[in-house]
């Protein structure tokens, strides 16, 4: 299909194509960034990538989701348009040695957009392993998801951490990556059979670069300058409670790191050993931590969470970078279809992702 795309695009068919998923996290929000540990998983809904190089310095892309072919430069700077995120991923891999001087592209994908389930990762991760196995170079997937946070970070201007990229990059449907942050190393760890991880869009969009992702994170540079140390979720508890002085709101910030980091770690066992009460009870601790001490939640989103679990879920939580988008719910396979219709009947605005 995305060869047909290509082709009717441009005129001639593509020289490489691929597909990288989207990605949801079932627990360990905005710890990526200040050393934590993260548990997200890969989706079977992704992004779909055609490319044929050129050596002119121009990019042409067309994508299923906007009509016409935007044209970029292989030197313009990122212009708040969606092709963004592809332009960025071939500067980033023409400067790195293994990216062509231009490229034809088309895109297709069936993720939501704001929806927190990493449509910008794998758009920029799926370019970039189109490049790199297009002229056999030796980066490794793990090199890629750091190529693609540097097109976030240095090209989009997004502070983001390095889960995304490397939830997209590393593991496949039906996987759950356990991350260490700091230093990349992972295990991956099969999902059970017993339950589904549903991902419902609660109907509020938004985007990252719109800023209070942004504050977050500056809020979290508060309390590794006052902690005097990067690896903030890494804090003892006489650590933490040494930061009492703070502002009350930083203050709650560092306690969501804290805790949300061993959330993350002991929900890691759980699910690798099948407990799945338990790892239910700390995703709805988990939502808690994120409304009331990282204040990343909003009202509608709180409804849905809190709907999903009185409705049967073992455990239900906002997930991705906040402010809407997507909740994740760990859900009985044989209450699965019966417990989506009434939440989705109790939400009209929300709908079902995966």
């Amino acid at each position: 299909m995305i060869a047909e795309d290509f082709t009717t695009l441009f005129g001639f068919p593509p020289e490489i194509s691929g597909f990288t998923p989207g990605r949801v996290n079932l627990i360990g929000e905005h710890i990526d960034y200040n050393g934590g540990r993260v548990l997200p998983t890969a989706l079977d809904l992704g992004v779909t990538v055609a490319l044929s190089p050129r050596a002119n310095g121009r990019i042409r892309i067309g994508s299923d989701k906007f009509d016409g072919i935007a044209e970029r430069g292989m030197s313009d700077a990122a212009a708040d348009h969606w092709s963004d995120y592809i332009t960025g991923a071939l500067q980033i891999a023409f400067a790195e040695g293994f990216g062509p001087n231009g490229a034809d592209i088309a895109v297709t994908t069936n993720l939501p957009f704001g929806a927190g389930i990493s449509s910008s990762a794998a758009v920029t991760v799926c370019v970039l392993r189109a490049a790199r196995d297009l002229s056999n170079a030796n980066q490794s997937d793990t090199d890629l998801a750091v190529l693609a946070r540097r097109v976030e970070n240095e090209y989009i201007g997004m502070p983001c951490g390095i889960m995304d990229q490397m939830a997209v990059a590393i593991a496949r449907p039906g996987q759950a990556l356990s991350l260490n942050t700091e230093t990349l190393s992972f295990d991956l760890i099969d999902l059970p059979k017993t339950h589904h991880m549903a991902v419902i869009h609660s109907g509020v969009f938004r985007q990252l670069n719109e800023g209070r992702y942004k504050i977050r994170k500056e809020e979290c540079d508060q309390v590794k300058t006052a902690a005097q140390r990067e690896d903030i979720c890494q804090m003892s508890d006489a650590e933490l409670h040494r930061l009492k002085s703070l502002p009350k709101d930083i203050f709650r910030r560092a306690r969501h790191c804290v805790t949300e980091h061993r959330r993350t770690v002991a929900a890691a066992d759980a699910l690798r050993e099948n407990r799945m009460a338990e790892l239910g009870a700390l995703m709805n601790a988990s939502h808690i931590s994120m409304r009331d001490d990282f204040a990343m939640s909003v009202p509608k989103v709180d409804a849905l969470v809190a709907d999903a679990q009185a409705f049967g879920a073992v455990g239900a939580r906002l997930t991705g970078g906040g402010f809407g988008g997507c909740i994740v719910a760990c859900v009985d396979h044989t209450k699965l279809d019966a417990w989506r219709d009434k939440l989705l009947a109790a939400h009209p605005d929300a709908f079902w992702v995966a």
